[in-house]
């Protein structure tokens, strides 16, 4: 075999100038190009304006939806700054707006803290829009740019005088990146939302005006944390009347945390630094675990509250039923990325286990009802978590596969090696035994599980523990559960599919295996683990032609295009349970990788997610029967 000779010499390294590097891969700077990216440029935007609230110099923002789906933001800070720059010889605001890794966030004197650590923000915006316009409130007078795709369509203007400040950023996302133009006024608002929350008193309006009578709304919280906190408590009942605050500042971080206790048994604890929440915690959310363990051993033995007892409290124990927020200010964070999800400074760390334990101690001490309450709860926990000990260590290992505790239940696959190996987690009995036998023995492992699992959003953990089915599901899955016993690295199967029926029951079935996997598994969800089914909803058939159909649209279609390719009677099959197809079907349409569609589950925003399990699957009804109310309109499917 001979290759052809091509020549590679200097000539053939590409040089991506400006904001061409930009447009060639967007998603390296705002993660995809789809509705995920999209938003994200309105982020960045906001993330500006935010940052000159951080630095004391603005008191509003306004978003607007215009009707053509662009974005309007507008701050009274200072005004990007439109002098010349000394060394690139253009106004700053078109260093700003054009050229990568410029801005005044690299020091510590224009912003003390800041978000847009990178630099990359707003010039990525106007690469990414078909056009933007900025218009600058400084210095008397009023100033405008336009700009098409990364350049320059009109030079710095001055229009006239003012004795506003200010900046207004006017942008239309280039359908020639997108994939997606449409703005969702729910997502946008809930950033907006827990912008607002972050930033104490820091007015911020979003107003759609697609429609004939625009909606608006204005986010201010003049308590901050602490409302927010209230917000992610939702319905559960709390067992300390105020949220516990703490506000410091040590060697010039600034910390703002809010806690509370619930009568609910799973933890909800989120982590911010600079306005940024950080999903996958870091060295912030680590010191404040530790502080918050450590500070309620102590007072529970300063107590004499454990002599009795067999055990300390864990991690696990002390945080049950936990509402909490922790926002960091740090002057130079490193971050995992421009996604800017973990932080990696190690000396916050330290900084916020001591100023948590010293506060916190104080608090407890000088509150004895208040002490009283957590430790409850926390003893409580204990017990329970003790009394399911020997559950959580029959869940850990394949071993206990072995020793029978799922006779005849799990139908496992030859090969061992998990990043070739996927779990199907069927609804029902009849439907596993299909699945059995239309799977690939190689690699596709089945477990059927019977009814509805046990609600986990209304359980504590030795209850869910002792539920068959979702054991069953955990000692397939090899993992273990809990923050202190589960291991990653030890699940059985990278990918683990939930495959239900195409009815109501069906999507109960998912939502509560959805509802085990955030409270109880997380990290699989996280690493990419999770995912569902998409068996079809109809079979379209005539003779031996047929077709499946996800969608109504699809079965109006085959149903055409086999009513128009000859004489006989098309016939549509609606399935409603995966038992109605046979091995052959069930393999071709729903568990054959080359003809399969899986979605994988993922986690786009915590806070939101968390509020809307404990809104779904709580044990208030009223937040339910109000999101129905809310959302009836939108049912596309209704099974009655």
């Amino acid at each position: 075999m001979t290759k052809k000779q091509q020549r590679y010499s200097a000539e053939a390294i590409q040089v991506l100038k400006g904001l061409e590097a930009v447009r060639k891969r967007p998603g390296m700077y705002i993660g995809s190009t789809s509705a995920r990216g999209l938003h994200h440029l309105v982020y960045e935007v906001v993330d500006n304006s935010v940052d000159e609230a951080l630095a004391g110099y603005c008191t509003h923002i306004d978003v607007t939806i215009n009707p053509d789906d662009s974005i309007t933001v507008v701050d009274d800070g200072r005004g990007i700054p439109v002098d010349l720059h000394k060394t690139e010889g253009l106004p700053g605001l078109e260093v700003a707006m054009t050229m990568l890794h410029a801005g005044g966030k690299f020091d510590k004197s224009t912003y003390k803290v800041s978000g847009g650590l990178h630099g990359v923000g707003v010039s990525v915006v106007n690469a990414l829009s078909e056009r933007l316009d900025v218009w600058v409130s400084r210095d008397g007078h009023e100033y405008h740019m336009a700009f098409s795709r990364g350049l320059t369509t009109t030079q710095l203007e001055t229009l006239g005088t003012t004795g506003a400040t200010g900046t207004t950023v006017t942008f239309k996302p280039d359908p020639e990146i997108f994939t997606e133009t449409h703005y969702d006024y729910g997502t946008l608002a809930n950033r907006l939302r827990e912008l607002a929350f972050l930033n104490q008193g820091l007015a911020l309006t979003i107003t759609d005006a697609r429609e004939d009578s625009p909606r608006s709304e204005t986010f201010q919280y003049k308590k901050g944390l602490s409302e927010f906190v209230t917000f992610l408590r939702g319905s559960r009942k709390a067992l300390h009347p105020k949220p516990v605050t703490i506000t410091a500042t040590k060697d010039e971080v600034e910390l703002d945390i809010a806690l509370q206790y619930s009568d609910g048994y799973s933890e909800n604890t989120f982590s911010f630094v600079n306005n940024i929440n950080t999903h996958e915690g870091g060295t912030h959310l680590t010191g404040f675990k530790a502080a918050l363990t450590r500070v309620v051993n102590e007072v529970a033995k300063s107590r004499g509250l454990l002599k009795k007892e067999k055990f300390s409290l864990s991690g696990d124990d002390v945080r049950e039923g936990l509402v909490a927020v922790i926002h960091a200010k740090v002057k130079e964070p490193q971050f995992e990325g421009q996604t800017k999800t973990k932080l990696g400074n190690s000396e916050v760390e330290s900084i916020v286990k001591t100023v948590v334990y010293e506060h916190l101690r104080n608090i407890l001490q000088e509150t004895p009802s208040l002490a009283r309450s957590i430790l409850d709860k926390a003893i409580s926990a204990a017990r329970a978590r003790d009394a399911a000990r020997k559950a959580r260590e029959l869940v850990r290992k394949k071993s206990a596969l072995e020793s029978g505790v799922l006779p005849g239940k799990l139908a496992d696959c030859s090969l061992s090696d998990p990043a070739m190996t996927e779990l199907y987690i069927v609804e029902g009995d009849s439907a596993g035994g299909t699945a059995k036998q239309g799977r690939n023995r190689a690699f596709q492992a089945i477990l059927p599980v019977k009814g509805k699992i046990l609600n986990v959003q209304k359980s504590r953990i030795d209850k869910v523990l002792s539920n068959v089915e979702i054991k069953a599901i955990l000692t397939a899955i090899g993992t273990g559960v809990g923050e202190e016993s589960f291991k990653l690295e030890e699940a059985r199967y990278n990918k683990i599919i939930i495959m239900t029926d195409a009815d109501v029951d069906g999507a109960h079935i998912r939502t509560l295996l959805l509802t085990f996997f955030f409270n109880q598994l997380r990290p699989l969800i996280e690493a990419g683990y999770i995912y569902i089914a998409q068996p079809p909803l109809y079979r379209v058939a005539r003779g031996k032609q047929e077709y499946y159909a996800f969608s109504e649209a699809e079965r109006d279609e085959y149903s055409r295009r086999l009513a128009n390719g000859g004489n006989g009677k098309v016939l549509v099959q609606r399935y409603k349970g995966l038992g109605e197809m046979n091995a052959e079907q069930l393999w071709k349409t729903t568990m054959d990788p080359g003809t399969r569609t899986i979605l994988r589950v993922e986690i786009e925003d915590a806070v939101l997610t968390s509020r809307l399990f404990e809104q779904l699957m709580g044990d208030e009804v009223e937040p339910r029967r109000d999101f129905i109310e809310e959302h009836a309109r939108y049912v596309r499917n209704l099974d009655v």
